[in-house]
């Protein structure tokens, strides 16, 4: 029975990145990432919330070449002003073998150049040193947005739900532990 449950949860977890890889899949803008990174990592689920102080926390995968290697943890505090909750995916690619081992030595944080698209709403985000600000609206939508990679690094994210005012400084860290 126990057994049973275990499976119907890890099929389950499957199934939450499976979803979140095909709704980025789906969007054009990262299509030339698909087609030519060297490896990425999804967090299908990112909650974030504060009131002055505030923190987001998302479980993750980590693949090369479509291989699933190992697992990954976001983490993220933030003091400022801010008010609400929202939840949104992640996707982050690597452009080569050294930017995806920067990100799976085991502890990584983006520096402050590091920024991400909001591909659901067209409207750039920040995810690094100067702050982390993500729009809410449609998961799925087809709105234009670009992006380019950063010290070998492009981050997309989908909003999936809530809604957030801030004005803050925040950094994403994240680990990884190998399959």
């Amino acid at each position: 029975m126990l057994t049973g449950a275990l499976l119907a949860t890890s099929a389950a977890a499957d199934d939450s990145y499976g979803a979140a890889l095909a709704e980025f899949q789906k969007a054009s803008e990262t299509q030339k990432f698909f087609d030519s990174a060297y490896g990425y990592a999804v967090f299908p689920t990112v909650g974030k919330g504060g009131i002055g102080i505030g923190a987001a926390y998302g479980k993750g995968r980590v693949y090369r070449g479509g291989v699933y290697t190992g697992n990954s943890t976001l983490t993220q505090l933030s003091i400022g002003f801010q008010l609400g909750g929202q939840a949104y995916s992640e996707i982050i690619f690597f452009k080569d073998a050294k930017s995806y081992n920067d990100f799976t030595s085991g502890s990584f944080e983006f520096g402050a150049q590091a920024s991400a698209v909001a591909i659901n709403v067209g409207a750039n985000a920040q995810a690094g040193t100067t702050g982390n600000s993500v729009g809410a609206g449609q998961h799925g939508g087809n709105q234009s947005a670009t992006a380019a990679y950063i010290n070998g690094m492009a981050v997309f994210t989908a909003a999936k739900g809530g809604l957030m005012f801030e004005a803050a400084l925040a950094g994403q860290s994240f680990t990884y532990e190998q399959r």
